[in-house]
């Protein structure tokens, strides 16, 4: 048994999306003592900017004809692949950012999708795996907030996980984090620490889900 672990974040302390996939990563290894977690934190390890289009290139180059750039992105692009393959469970902590998804996550998406296990019409290897995505935003992005239409995200992670490597996926959603950063949102005090324990409770719920999904299989 396996666990990989993406963070997306740009923090290491104080970032509420490695709080919240911590709760789920405990209840992961509480149920798998001895097993390894593999971790990959693209946020403060971002994927090079130029590795997408250097591994792109080199799909039209044969092998002994690729520059080292392209070499070295295909290179990345099977390591980041492998360790999805080769990982039992999943869990990916990513924060909204700008109303869209992370850069970091942008970028590490785009290089596993040009591994040739990974691209158009192969059959995903990973699908039927078991896989938890945290996801946290600063203010409250819910139905039937002012903003309900300003999480430009969650929507297309859950369409490259669920739909496009076909995960079998679970989303816990943190909202209000900046609730106590930033004083304009002090009157939501009290419902933020409601909904901070709500996904605490979902992130518990869903990491044993995780610990049992491989076990019964």
């Amino acid at each position: 048994m396996s666990l990989f672990r993406l963070d997306a974040s740009i923090r290491t302390d104080g970032s509420a999306s490695r709080e919240i996939a911590d709760i789920v990563e405990a209840e992961w290894v509480a149920g798998h003592a001895d097993a390894p977690v593999t971790r990959r934190h693209v946020g403060t390890h971002p994927v090079p900017a130029t590795s997408w289009a250097d591994a792109v290139e080199a799909a039209s180059v044969p092998a002994d004809q690729r520059t080292d750039a392209q070499a070295d992105a295909v290179a990345l692009a099977a390591r980041l692949t492998d360790e999805l393959v080769d990982a039992d469970a999943l869990l990916l902590a990513v924060p909204l950012y700008n109303f869209g998804v992370s850069q970091h996550l942008k970028a590490w998406v785009d290089m596993v999708i040009t591994d040739p296990r990974m691209g158009p019409g192969a059959e995903p290897p990973l699908a039927g795996k078991p896989a938890v995505l945290v996801t946290v935003h600063g203010g409250n992005y819910a139905a039937g907030t002012p903003r309900e239409d300003w999480d430009h995200a969650t929507g297309w992670i859950r369409r490259i996980l669920a739909d496009v490597w076909q995960l079998d996926l679970r989303v816990v959603t943190r909202e209000f984090t900046l609730v106590g950063v930033n004083p304009a949102l002090d009157d939501f005090t009290e419902m933020a620490a409601e909904l901070r324990a709500s996904a605490e409770q979902e992130a518990a719920e869903h990491g044993r889900t995780l610990a049992a999904a491989r076990q019964a299989a």
